[in-house]
This record gives structure tokens, C-alpha cells and sequence, in this order.
């Protein structure tokens, strides 16, 4: 069974803040996740993944539009 976490989990896992995971959705960096009937967003693991990749590709000075390819 897949583990479903919320933007706060995801963001503390992954070293970043809540308002850059919304933001890396805008910017269609980070899949828009299911959400729930009441609207939270219901993520899966892989999104830790993805954001620990844009985090560390930032750090080695690419930039997000490079990252976005």
C-alpha cells in the first residue's frame, strides 16, 4: 500500500517549504497530486524524491527552467 503524505510531510522530508512545493506545481516542476473531498493534497512518496532533486539541483546552480528541461 502506497503511503499518503501531506504538503507539510513531503515539505519537512525534503528539506523545503510548503510554499515552494505549491510553487514548483505552478511552475509544473511537481505533479498537481489527488486530493482529498476536502480539498488537501494527498501525496505520494515519489514527490520526496522529485523535490530532494530540484532542491539539489538548485544547489549545484541550475536553474528551475534547466531543471524543467
Amino acid at each position: 500500500m502506497k503511503s499518503v503524505l501531506s504538503i507539510g510531510e513531503i515539505a519537512r522530508q525534503a528539506g523545503v517549504g510548503v510554499e515552494t512545493v505549491r510553487f514548483y506545481e505552478r511552475r509544473g516542476l511537481l505533479a498537481e497530486p489527488q486530493r482529498k473531498a476536502s480539498g488537501y493534497r494527498q501525496y505520494g512518496e515519489e514527490a520526496i524524491a522529485v523535490l530532494r532533486f530540484i532542491r539539489r539541483a538548485k544547489e549545484l546552480g541550475f536553474t528551475l527552467k534547466e531543471i524543467q528541461g
